[in-house]
């Protein structure tokens, strides 16, 4: 009697293939999933689904399913806020959601800190940086109003299997590099669209050495190569956090990438990167910190869901312990969530950011999204953002670098663009 031999697959094969009910998958197919996961916002959920769903006279077919976040357009600042977010929180109500995060934080941190985004899950979000999710190891890729509508109806969503793009870094980072550094020379490397619509994977062992906060960074800005996922195979750093957020623990053993998988490998050594700085108006304008050294900056922005978490929050008091922002700079300061944000209080990380000068901002997107304090005429701006496009922030005329918390940290201090290295030497 013969047997079948293994089809080698990627991780992003593996987790598709589970969600089709599949043993495997190939790469080009187009395939049906189960969705574990669909997670919206007050900008992409209630405010597009509520009315659809009334003129189709449909149910969402698990509610338990689902999980809201109030998040771009809290706190409310005007008529217009008020009415988008009254939206949000009434159809919630409505709806008896058991998962609805008003005001807690920003989407793609608040989810997986309550616990919801596990290894192995298909996952959906009405946002583009919901890849975030891939970090736990699990499927998390953006999706618009219509294809949400089709989720939450039905629970499930078609896709095309991509092909992988692994992204293997080898050695060790050096102090005040980080992974948004790692995530700004990919993407000046291989462009914004240099992963369109494939499955990119970190590993190697500068990836594992990252915490987790750190990889959600790398999860998350696989969004600016253009990918549809970012995934990291889950380890006992995933189990540990999870395990922490109240989750299952995983079964991480089988979500990794097989040997001989088919496959394209990136290789990179984190002991020769240095801090990495992208000039307006786009994330793939990256170049090494010192081409830009020596730019007067007006505006050191630290906020969004790829720049406040806590380990984001902790990198900036590093730098600014016992020390003043220069004259001039305005320290703007939105950690990511309240659970971190609190964090930081107990530890002392978010006095230090206070005692340098820091303004502390909501817990929310804000000006990342162009909402609430925004960046106003000709302002030179440093931001721990994922994203610099112009306008996004505030005025058309304000120029938006983008850079590690260490560095938006070191070029507050100096009231230049500042390699972080030298001040944390």
């Amino acid at each position: 009697m013969s047997t079948s031999t293994p089809v080698a697959q990627t991780l992003a094969q593996k987790l598709i293939a589970r969600a089709a009910g599949r043993e495997n998958v190939a790469v080009g197919e187009i395939v049906n999933c189960q969705v574990d996961l669909a997670m919206f916002h007050d900008s992409s959920g209630p405010r597009r689904l509520k009315p659809m769903l009334e003129e189709l006279g449909a149910q969402i077919w698990d509610k338990s399913r689902v999980v809201l976040v109030m998040d771009h357009y809290v706190p409310e600042r005007d008529d217009e806020s008020r009415k988008i977010v009254r939206i949000a929180r009434d159809w919630a109500r409505e709806q008896d959601l058991p998962h609805v995060y008003d005001g807690q934080g920003i989407c793609h941190v608040v989810v997986p800190q309550h616990g919801h985004i596990r290894s192995g899950m298909f996952c959906v979000g009405g946002d583009s940086h919901s890849p975030t999710g891939g970090a736990f190891g699990a499927y998390m890729f953006g999706i618009g109003s219509t294809e949400m509508l089709g989720v939450v109806v039905t629970g499930e969503i078609w896709l095309r299997v991509p092909h992988t793009l692994q992204m293997h870094w080898l050695g060790e980072l050096q102090k005040g590099v980080t992974a948004k550094d790692m995530m700004l020379h990919m993407i000046g490397r291989f462009g914004m669209n240099g992963g369109q619509y494939q499955a990119v994977e970190f590993c190697g062992p500068a990836v594992k050495a990252l915490s987790m906060q750190e990889r959600m960074t790398l999860s998350n800005m696989s969004a600016e190569l253009g990918a549809q996922v970012g995934l990291i195979a889950p380890d006992e750093v995933t189990a540990a956090w999870l395990q922490a957020a109240g989750a299952p623990t995983p079964d991480t053993s089988d979500w990794h990438t097989d040997e001989g998988a088919a496959l394209t490998r990136h290789e990179f050594d984190a002991g020769t990167l240095t801090p990495y700085v992208a000039a307006p108006h786009s994330p793939a304008n990256a170049d090494v910190v010192g081409r830009y050294s020596g730019t007067r900056v007006d505006v050191a922005y630290i906020g969004a869901c790829t720049g406040a978490k806590l380990d984001d929050l902790r990198a900036a008091a590093e730098v600014l312990r016992g020390q003043r922002v220069a004259p001039g700079v305005r320290l703007m300061v939105a950690p990511a969530s309240q659970k971190d944000q609190a964090a930081a209080r107990e530890e002392g990380v978010l006095q230090v950011l206070l005692d340098a000068g820091a303004e502390l901002f909501p817990t929310a997107c804000g000006a990342c999204a162009g909402y609430g304090e925004t960046m106003g005429d000709n302002t030179t701006v440093i931001s721990s953002t994922a994203r610099n496009f112009k306008g996004r922030m505030g005025s058309a005329t304000a120029q938006v670098y983008l850079a590690s918390p260490y560095t938006v940290a070191a070029s507050a201090l100096r009231g230049v663009i500042t390699d972080p290295r030298e001040v944390l030497a």
